[in-house]
């Protein structure tokens, strides 16, 4: 498994409502900078997997909010592969204070992999190198310490 560095977000004026709390859309948002990074970091960002002809559309996204989130607050947003068999792909969410370590947000996201022609396809027998790289970052055992 290749070490991911969380990512780092502060929050920006825009993204908090009237009173001052970051609004809930948002954290979708981040989670999918979040994945972004990750995948990037891993060496099959989105841009990659597009030249290679994969697409990587969400068909599921799902957030529980823990803790109030502030202006000019700052959050890593932690990602994990909690699930993965070369078609689907859940991966699983944790937005954390940076200072404190606060649990503010936890969350999953379930996508696919389509090819250019928007068919359904399967990494592991169409795109081996990448359904490799996924495979070793599927976590054991953290998609309960991502809930907690």
């Amino acid at each position: 498994m290749r070490k991911v560095q969380p990512y780092e977000h502060r929050v920006q004026y825009y993204e908090t409502d009237q009173m001052g709390i970051v609004h809930h859309s948002n954290y979708i948002r981040w989670f999918e900078e979040a994945r972004t990074d990750m995948l990037r970091q891993i060496g099959i960002g989105y841009g990659e997997m597009e030249c290679r002809g994969i697409a990587s559309p969400v068909l599921e996204v799902s957030a529980k909010y823990r803790a109030m989130t502030r202006f000019e607050d700052m959050v890593v947003i932690r990602v994990d592969v909690v699930e993965f068999n070369g078609i689907t792909l859940r991966l699983a969410y944790r937005v954390e204070d940076r200072e404190t370590g606060e649990v503010r947000c936890t969350g999953e996201s379930r996508h696919c992999f389509l090819d250019q022609a928007g068919h359904p396809m399967s990494l592991k027998r169409s795109r081996r190198e990448i359904y490799e790289i996924l495979s070793r970052q599927v976590c054991t055992g953290n998609a309960q310490t991502m809930k907690k």
